[in-house]
């Protein structure tokens, strides 16, 4: 003989935990891809600290990939950027020749590579990081390698290693525009190694060693000579 009181508290509590969970699915944020925010600056350009500020102020956001790249055509007006190379001032300049510039500036933001602005305009800087759009392939990190899921980009892809200091470096200035302060540095780029190509095939990149400790990890997939950064991921887990 059938128990339907029982029956029918057994069916609601079933009933009850399929809607808790499709609730709960429904509540789940969708996934959003990482936005890239690159700053081009000089410790030996005045107008560029304020802009180093705001960097280093969104620096630590989820959902975030801030980087402060020294560039050298400063280095000549009485101080010599302590981070800067000439890697970084030719990224800046493959930024400017894909969008058809026959210049470069500090201080420069490109956020995903697409649009660029003056890194001291917060509310500039905020607004683009909001509107901020990007797609392209699943990216995961495995014992040492970067593997880049597939896709379909418009063009052939750079792909990019990062490593930068999440640290607040401190440094004193002693000659040229910024003589006598101290900057404060965030996410500072301290390599830059280019891993590859990606066509839309799924492919594997070996990930070298750093030559420097406490460094932070990411990559980039971007199109390739300074387009559109289609997908980034950070790993803190290599150093």
């Amino acid at each position: 003989m059938t128990n339907r009181p029982l029956l029918k508290l057994l069916l609601g509590a079933v009933s009850l935990l399929a809607c808790c969970e499709i609730g709960y699915a429904q509540d789940l944020p969708a996934p959003t891809h990482l936005v890239v925010v690159e700053l081009f600056q000089s410790q030996g350009c005045s107008s560029c600290p304020p802009a180093e500020a705001n960097l280093n102020a969104i620096a630590g956001q989820p959902g975030i990939l801030a980087l402060s790249y020294g560039v050298t055509y400063w280095d000549s007006l009485g101080w010599k950027d302590t981070f800067a190379t000439e890697a970084y001032t030719d990224r800046q300049w493959a930024y400017a020749k894909y969008h058809k510039r026959n210049n470069v500036w500090t201080p420069q933001v490109y956020v995903n590579g697409h649009a660029d602005l003056v890194g001291s305009d917060r509310v500039q800087l905020d607004q683009t990081i909001e509107h901020a759009t990007s797609q392209g392939p699943q990216l995961s990190w495995q014992k040492g390698q970067l593997v880049v899921g597939a896709g379909k980009p418009a063009a052939t892809c750079d792909v990019w290693l990062v490593r930068y200091d999440p640290r607040t470096l401190n440094v004193a200035i002693s000659g040229g525009e910024n003589g006598g302060r101290t900057l404060p540095h965030r996410n500072v780029v301290r390599e830059l190694v280019h891993l590859g190509m990606w066509d839309g095939r799924p492919r594997t990149f070996a990930v070298p060693p750093t030559s420097l400790a406490g460094l932070s990890t990411a990559a980039l997939v971007q199109i390739e000579a300074g387009g559109d950064i289609l997908s980034a991921s950070k790993d803190a887990a290599l150093r």
